[in-house]
């Protein structure tokens, strides 16, 4: 994918980004990425499952969910309200451990050929359970589920742990600032 495709599917996903207030009011210092993963490669997705922990869908009400994301990121419930599928990491009795967005992001022209892309987002995980792996092995098994629906690409937006998502494989393709733009790399 090059730096223009890239642009374009971010700003087609993201208009006026650069005019939010939330955007503009980021430190000049803080920056952040977006990554790629080709799902339509076989590549394995390094990572492994803490005990206890299954992964899935979630199925459950909208008022559990907004009562867990709330002890994940309160900043978040919005955006989960909002979201047509969520996938979610689980404890051995059923507690909700994590959770993520699986967001679509359309059809998008790519070196010539249409692509359909979505990815995880708004990822977290109580903090009780935090740095125990259950949040990347819930990105890894998110990003598997978005393999076996179809989608070509996964794409992790808004990030400043590019280094922890490359660890399955993301790569970044684009870098930005909410007072500077999009940063040469």
């Amino acid at each position: 994918m090059t730096r223009e495709e890239a642009i374009r599917i971010f700003t087609a996903n993201n208009p006026d980004i650069f005019e939010k207030p939330w955007v503009r009011e980021m430190p000049p210092e803080e920056t952040m990425a977006e990554l790629i993963l080709d799902l339509k490669a076989d590549t394995p997705l390094p990572c492994p499952t803490p005990e206890g922990v299954t992964f899935g869908v979630y199925q459950g009400s909208l008022a559990q969910l907004r009562q867990a994301e709330g002890a994940i990121n309160p900043r978040w419930i919005p955006y989960f309200e909002e979201a047509e599928r969520v996938f979610c990491a689980y404890g051995w009795d059923g507690l909700i451990l994590g959770c993520c967005i699986l967001e679509n992001m359309g059809e998008h022209e790519v070196q010539g050929k249409h692509l359909r892309i979505a990815g995880p987002g708004c990822v977290g995980v109580l903090p009780t359970f935090r740095r125990q792996g259950v949040g990347l092995a819930m990105v890894r098994e998110a990003t598997l589920a978005l393999r076996q629906d179809g989608y070509d690409l996964s794409w992790i937006h808004y990030t400043g742990l590019a280094h922890w998502y490359g660890k399955l494989g993301y790569r970044t393709v684009l870098t930005w600032n909410g007072q500077k733009g999009f940063l040469e790399d």
